[in-house]
């Protein structure tokens, strides 16, 4: 692993032994995370298939710029982190977003273009009004749970765990990725939610992958299918895996789909 910076963003590259293939992989994290959470596993999966990876945390979060200032930030901001990175890149990078992450992604194809664009667990174009709407009738305390942790109040260690994992998890691992963990930027929520969502008909859309989990309570599978049609692709749902599908106990599935999909894309 080579924790580098970019400018004053952190960025977590990790590097094929041989040399590498000629399009590099950028991940881009969800709302309360930051670049580590794609370094458990998919970034030491990807370098071993050849593929330069690199994984960024956004401005306000893990060891990036303005931590101190976090609601300052929306989404174009982190859009913006997006291709200060991307243009630091050997080639244009495929994006690869969980949740949040997605939604950047998105904003990204809208001025930029990319040789093709993952999307995990995705907010979806429309945004997440239907999505929190639906949180709020069938989890209300995992719903003030977070809204908790938006504003950097502790919660229990079992947010967390319902929150992102529909399979069992170690505790240690649970603990662990709880202490990484951190507040959002309420600006970035707001626009996901309503005031700066992704605009379709703005983007030449690269070749596109919708994956999403069975029992994601975040972003359930009716909006990982919204997310698809909206971008005339099939969804595919994993089987009782939930919203953190790159740390949960079969992130391995995922990984070898969006591997297999790389190929098929020639990349």
């Amino acid at each position: 692993m080579n924790a580098s910076r970019f400018g004053d963003l952190e960025v977590i590259a990790r590097a094929p032994r041989g040399k590498p293939k000629a399009t590099p992989l950028l991940f881009i994290h969800g709302a309360y995370a930051a670049a580590w959470c794609w370094d458990e596993h998919f970034l030491p999966f990807f370098a071993e298939q050849g593929y330069d990876c690199y994984a960024v945390s956004l401005s306000g979060h893990g060891g990036s710029r303005g931590r101190e200032h976090l609601d300052s930030f929306g989404i174009d901001h982190y859009v913006k982190d997006v291709v200060e990175v991307a243009t630091q890149l050997p080639a244009p990078p495929v994006l690869v977003g969980h949740s949040m992450g997605g939604m950047v992604a998105q904003k990204y194809l809208e001025s930029h273009e990319a040789p093709a664009v993952a999307l995990l667990a995705s907010v979806p174009p429309q945004g997440l009004w239907a999505a929190a709407l639906g949180l709020a009738f069938q989890k209300p305390g995992l719903l003030r749970d977070l809204n908790k942790l938006l504003g950097g109040t502790q919660v229990a260690l079992d947010t967390l765990r319902e929150a992102m994992f529909a399979q069992p998890i170690d505790l240690d691992d649970l603990a662990r990725y709880y202490r990484r963990m951190q507040p959002e930027s309420h600006l970035a929520i707001w626009d996901m939610t309503l005031f700066n969502l992704p605009l379709p008909s703005r983007m030449r859309v690269p070749p596109l992958l919708v994956l999403g989990g069975e029992h994601d309570h975040l972003i359930p599978t009716s909006q990982v299918e919204m997310t698809a049609r909206s971008y005339g692709v099939e969804a595919e749902i994993f089987p009782g895996m939930g919203h953190g599908l790159m740390l949960e106990r079969d992130w391995r599935k995922v990984a070898e789909r969006v591997l297999a999909w790389l190929r098929e894309q020639g990349i």
